[in-house]
C-alpha cells in the first residue's frame, strides 16, 4: 500500500478502499463522478465575498475579517490547506484585533465543495480556537456533511501527491460536461 499520509487517522478498510482505487487509477473517477464541477472561485475578491457570505450567516456576531485571500505558499510552507490569524495589538490606547484567512491556491481548481470545507473550518477557528467537540459541532452545523467533504479532500490529497492533478485545467461548465457525455 503507498503512503496515505492524508488519510493516516482513517480506519485500515478505508485505507485500503482508497489505495485499490489508486492502484487501479480509478481514484480520479471517483472524485470526478461525486465532484464532477470546480469552483468559480478564481481570485481573492470573488474569495472574500463568498467567506464574507458564509460567515455573515452563520457567524454574524463574530468579529469582522480584515483580509482573505488564496496563499500560494501555504501548502508547502506549512503543510496546511488555510489559516486563520488572530493578532490583537495597542494603538494609541485603543485595543485593535485582525482576522485574516489565507486559503491554499490548491482550491482554485477544485469542487466548490472543497473549498466550503476549508472556508467552514478556517470560520469556526473564529469562535473556537481549538480542534475540540465545540470547533466540530460548529462545522457540522455551517456544512452538515462536513466530515465526508473533509475525507473526500483528503482523497483528492493523497491523489494530488500520488498521480498528480484530477481537474486539469477545467472550467467549472465543461466539467459538468463532460460528466453528463
Amino acid at each position: 500500500m503507498s503512503s496515505l499520509k492524508y488519510l493516516s487517522a482513517y480506519a485500515p478498510n478505508l485505507q485500503q478502499q482508497i489505495a485499490d482505487l489508486l492502484e487501479q487509477d480509478r481514484l480520479s473517477g471517483y472524485l470526478l463522478n461525486k465532484y464532477p464541477a470546480v469552483s468559480n472561485v478564481a481570485n481573492d475578491a470573488a474569495l472574500r465575498n463568498y467567506v464574507v457570505d458564509i460567515k455573515n450567516q452563520y457567524l454574524k456576531k463574530s468579529q469582522p475579517l480584515s483580509k482573505v485571500v488564496f496563499d500560494k505558499k501555504i501548502h508547502v510552507v506549512n503543510n496546511a490547506l488555510g489559516l486563520h490569524s488572530f493578532v490583537s495589538r495597542v494603538q494609541g490606547g485603543k485595543l485593535k484585533s485582525k482576522n485574516e484567512i489565507r486559503i491554499s491556491t490548491l482550491f482554485k481548481n477544485a469542487p466548490l465543495e472543497f473549498l466550503n470545507m476549508i472556508v467552514v473550518h478556517e470560520l469556526a477557528h473564529l469562535k473556537e480556537k481549538e480542534h475540540n467537540k465545540a470547533f466540530y459541532q460548529l462545522c457540522r452545523h455551517m456544512l452538515p456533511d462536513y466530515h465526508q467533504i473533509e475525507f473526500d479532500v483528503r482523497v483528492y490529497l493523497t491523489h494530488l501527491e500520488e498521480k498528480g492533478e484530477v481537474y486539469i485545467g477545467c472550467s467549472s461548465k465543461s466539467k459538468a460536461l463532460l460528466s453528463t457525455a
